[in-house]
């Protein structure tokens, strides 16, 4: 592993990358600290309590609860992306646009820019009125205050997605993803104080918190191993002869992972029911917010239901976007391959479309299993830690990815790199 990394470091280009991306932890990591202004910080402090919170907290990498520039972290932009991602499946003319190679690609990202914007000033309007009803948090509350709060959270966040953007093109691996990463990360060293001043206080035994490390440790390998988990269907290309030549007669496979989503499900879903509490959050003297504030609470068992319910949703959805059989079937049979025992065509895409939804089905179901589990077994310890198994399959997948990213740079450069 560190002889990889070392070859890793020696290629300048993915030296550079690599560089780049942490420069842009640094920027991401140095705005979560640059407080919004006009906030009183005791107040807030008071305000900024519960789980809603403490997980929002978490993605964000700690700047909700201090209020920054970043509070609202890269959540809107997820959230237009899920808009834009469905509206492409149910409008004709956002599906033909998707089709259109590169140019359509184009068209969908700036809409989806331009959503996140929106979605954004929205957000920031509701965090700022939020704020403004409780006792003593806003300096000077005032529409001019409201409006100036919503904008600096909105250029905030835009400034988030440029970010994001600007890793996944001369950085390593996907920006969005990363960042939700590295807010997740720097808030770990927190988490474990907090699970040490627990064992310290005699909150809960130390028996129970070396229980729930080992719990988290088995959680990671299954996470590792469900993600390099995949069924491997043999392919055949038929011999064929060109002038002089013979082409093909080789034999080779289709890789198809178990879990082909990766995390996209989790964040989808997570994003999708942090809003409905959020906005519940802001409206804190109406018995129908509040009733749904305790409906969405991440420990009550009405969230956790609907949670595992979207991530198996999204996670159909997300397989069904990106990979299509059809399109893998047609393409086997143009350069004149097969599957054995089965006739190129309907029939392979029909058999890889059985394959897939049985392999999707198992991913879908360990991904909701390990996202709810953690807050079960966080309800049985005592631990009260937001980092659960959400935040695990976050992290171990977004790395996961970027090590393949980095395997295949340097597979390039003629490495062996994580082959060996």
């Amino acid at each position: 592993m560190l002889e990889t990394l070392l070859n890793a470091w020696r290629v300048p280009d993915l030296r550079r990358r690599v560089l780049f991306t942490f420069y842009m932890f640094v920027i991401f990591r140095v705005g979560a600290h640059v407080p919004v202004p006009g906030i009183n910080p005791e107040a807030l402090a008071q305000v900024m309590q519960g789980a809603l919170f403490g997980f929002f907290d978490i993605v964000s990498g700690g700047a909700l609860k201090r209020f920054t520039v970043f509070a609202m972290g890269i959540m809107p932009y997820i959230n237009a992306s899920i808009i834009m991602q469905l509206l492409t499946v149910v409008v004709p003319s956002l599906e033909r646009m998707a089709k259109e190679g590169e140019d359509g690609r184009r068209k969908i990202v700036q809409y989806t820019r331009y959503g996140t914007v929106l979605l954004a000033f929205i957000q920031g309007i509701g965090m700022s009125l939020y704020l403004g009803r409780a006792s003593g948090v806003l300096l000077h509350p005032g529409i001019g205050t409201y409006l100036s709060i919503a904008v600096i959270l909105t250029a905030g966040t835009t400034f988030l997605m440029w970010l994001g953007e600007q890793i996944t093109e001369k950085g390593i691996g996907n920006g969005i993803s990363l960042l939700i990463f590295a807010g997740i990360v720097a808030r770990l060293p927190a988490e474990f104080y907090s699970i040490y001043e627990f064992v310290r206080t005699g909150t809960v035994g130390i028996l129970t918190a070396i229980g729930f490390a080992i719990f988290a440790v088995a959680v990671v390998a299954a996470v590792v191993a469900m993600n390099e988990g995949q069924r491997r269907i043999p392919v055949q290309y038929s011999k064929r002869v060109v002038g002089r030549r013979v082409y093909g007669g080789q034999s080779t496979h289709i890789p198809l992972k178990v879990n082909q989503a990766g995390v996209i499900p989790v964040i989808f879903a997570m994003s999708i029911l942090l809003f409905p509490s959020t906005i519940a959050s802001w409206f804190p003297g109406n018995a129908l917010a509040q009733g749904i504030v305790r409906v969405f609470n991440v420990s009550s068992v009405p969230y956790m239901v609907m949670y595992a319910a979207l991530i198996i949703f999204f996670t159909y959805f997300y397989t069904a976007v990106t990979f299509n059989p059809q399109d893998v079937a047609d393409n086997m049979r143009k350069y004149g391959g097969f599957i054995p025992g089965l006739r190129p065509g309907r029939p392979t895409a029909e058999y890889i479309d059985h394959v897939l939804s049985r392999l999707t089905l198992a991913g879908a179901i360990f991904l909701a299993a390990i996202a709810v589990l953690p807050t079960i077994v966080t309800g049985v310890t005592g631990l009260n830690v937001y980092f659960g198994g959400t935040s695990l399959l976050i992290v171990v997948g977004v790395a996961l990815d970027t090590v393949r990213q980095m395997e295949s740079q340097l597979l390039m450069r003629h490495y062996q790199g994580f082959m060996k």
